[in-house]
């Protein structure tokens, strides 16, 4: 067997990992009128369980303002417990694996846990945009090359890309 067919990324687990809401004006937002603003961002982590598992956390914050005002914040924590087998600890190619192909198989669960959240909070649906997670690993690494230093960040040395 070549050590291209030995490699596997197998999805072991899947689990909300944390999740909050907080609505600051409540219940006075619910009586004005609703244009918002929306602003998601994206983080990735990844953190070695033993040599081959690793947990990778995908956290997806949804802040929505009426104007100035705060009309509700999300946050979602959406980890998956990986196997990871057959990559070079340091390789690019795992890398890649944990900051891009990882978040691309959470992402349907955060942003369903994300919307039943808006849903619970009294709020109009909420549907999350699909995200090119390997586009923005990419870009990441692009960054980080560009910035001395950067490859030295936790981030960066796991090979996640954290992503605004």
């Amino acid at each position: 067997m070549s050590n291209e067919e030995s490699k596997q990324v197998l999805l072991q687990k899947i689990y909300l990992k944390d999740a909050s809401v907080e609505i600051p004006l409540a219940p006075a937002v619910f009586t004005r009128q609703w244009q918002p603003q929306v602003d998601v961002q994206l983080q990735t982590a990844a953190k070695p369980m033993n040599d081959e598992s690793v947990e990778v956390v995908l956290s997806v914050t949804v802040t929505t303002k009426l104007g100035d005002d705060t009309a509700f914040l999300i946050e979602v924590h959406q980890a998956g417990l990986f196997a990871v087998r057959g990559f070079d600890k340091d390789s690019e190619e795992r890398r890649a694996v944990l900051g891009a192909y990882c978040p691309n198989q959470l992402f349907p669960f955060a942003r369903e846990a994300a919307a039943d959240l808006v849903q619970r909070a009294g709020f109009p649906q909420l549907l999350l945009q699909p995200v090119n997670f390997d586009a923005l690993y990419l870009e990441h690494r692009k960054r980080a090359a560009a910035e001395p230093g950067a490859e030295t960040t936790p981030a960066a040395a796991d090979g996640v890309a954290r992503t605004h």
